[in-house]
């Protein structure tokens, strides 16, 4: 046995694999699949105690299942949280994270880098609430600061940036936030979860869209809201069992499947997105690559301190103007158009007509997405055959 190390204490990529799992009576290899709606009671007392919470046991899947219990289990042994919740989509996840931490005269402060529909959240949705959200420039620390108010409640970013990889630094802005008796909540898909541990420098609610790297081949929606059990069991829960946004047991199950080979995927993807920003650099065709793990990165150091690896996601321009970025996209073979992203395919999309497409000119302008600006999510393809389809549709 290595030094240092118990028999009971594994490393995460162990942990994935073996932590969690609820075998039935006949002690299957591969976890089962509970794809059942309700749970039978051997009395009727037993149903009441069940109920009040005096017993432990399943009651209905919107509440709970065997298959979603086993996944939050990984998935907290991954983060290092104490609990989590599954939804039934990444939005779910983004959306509720923030809902119950907030009430009808409270205020948001959110970075203006963010997925579209996480905007249509803040901007279009909980101000309906009487919730008011300021809105400021992602990577600028000191407007986090200047806009903090009497009844803020949460700091709501996302980094790296969708889709022009920018980096906020997790712990300073978890810093302010704890002086001031804020909840920083991170939605950290693009690093990936093994790759950032937001916890470690100081978010307190961390989300995923588990639709992407954590299934990981492109086959299920799924999202994940990690946090402390104060407010995981005794808050989230009850809103997510009364308004149904309840993640399936066969989701569940593929999930799980999926993290047994995450840190291979993702180790892959993360020296393939590296490759593929180096060789970038070097076209003559493209004008600017944008990678944490790039050293012309403007945060480079920020990514080498609170992540590991750049991540998977590669962002770049093209010389010219929007014709010329869409002829490039149609004139690949094995990179595939889709706005989807941590799939096994390297998958590639255009922001500003898909993505961000309900932004305005001086939104994108300030963000720095342009008609050529163009993200990819490095899949687990050969590396010189992505770089062949690449060299040949750039010309």
């Amino acid at each position: 046995m290595p030094k240092n190390r118990s028999k009971d204490k594994h490393n995460i990529q162990t942990k994935l694999i073996h932590s969690g799992s609820q075998r039935s009576q006949n002690n299957e290899t591969s976890e089962a699949i509970y794809l059942t709606s309700g749970y039978i009671y051997n009395s009727a007392e037993e149903a009441e105690a069940r109920f009040k919470g005096e017993i432990d046991g399943y009651i209905y899947s919107r509440y709970s299942n065997p298959n979603l219990t086993m996944l939050e289990k990984k998935l907290c042994e991954m983060e290092g949280a104490e609990a989590a919740r599954l939804t039934s989509s990444g939005m779910a996840a983004v959306f509720w994270a923030i809902f119950t931490n907030v009430q009808s005269g409270d205020h948001i402060v959110a970075a203006d880098a963010l997925f579209g529909s996480c905007l249509s959240i803040l901007k279009d949705i909980l101000p309906n609430y009487g919730i008011e959200v300021t809105i400021v420039r992602a990577n600028k620390i000191d407007e986090w600061e200047k806009s903090i108010k009497k009844n803020t409640k949460v700091f709501f970013f996302e980094t790296p940036t969708n889709p022009m990889l920018e980096i906020i630094d997790i712990e300073k802005l978890s810093q302010i936030a704890k002086a001031n008796n804020i909840k920083v909540i991170i939605d950290n898909v693009f690093a990936t979860p093994l790759r950032q541990r937001p916890m470690e420098f100081g978010a307190d609610i961390v989300i995923y869209s588990a639709t992407k790297h954590i299934d990981g081949q492109g086959r299920c929606l799924g999202g994940v809201i990690l946090g402390d059990s104060e407010f995981i069991e005794n808050k989230l829960h009850d809103y997510l069992k009364h308004t149904g946004p309840a993640l399936s047991p066969f989701n569940a199950w593929i999930m799980m499947k999926g993290l047994e080979t995450l840190s291979l995927r993702t180790d892959r993807q993360i020296e393939s997105a590296k490759k593929i920003a180096d060789y970038l650099v070097d076209l003559a065709n493209v004008k600017e690559v944008i990678y944490p793990g790039h050293k012309s990165h403007p945060e480079y150091n920020i990514a080498q301190k609170q992540m590991t690896g750049g991540g998977p996601i590669v962002t770049f321009k093209v010389d010219g103007g929007k014709k010329e970025a869409f002829d490039f996209l149609n004139k690949l073979d094995l990179i595939k158009i889709s706005n989807n992203l941590g799939d096994a395919r390297t998958l590639i999309t255009h922001p500003k007509t898909t993505t961000h497409r309900n932004l305005s000119d001086t939104e994108c302008m300030n963000l720095g997405i342009t008609e050529t600006t163009l993200r990819m999510s490095l899949g687990l393809e050969d590396i010189d055959d992505i770089m062949i389809d690449i060299g040949k549709s750039i010309k």
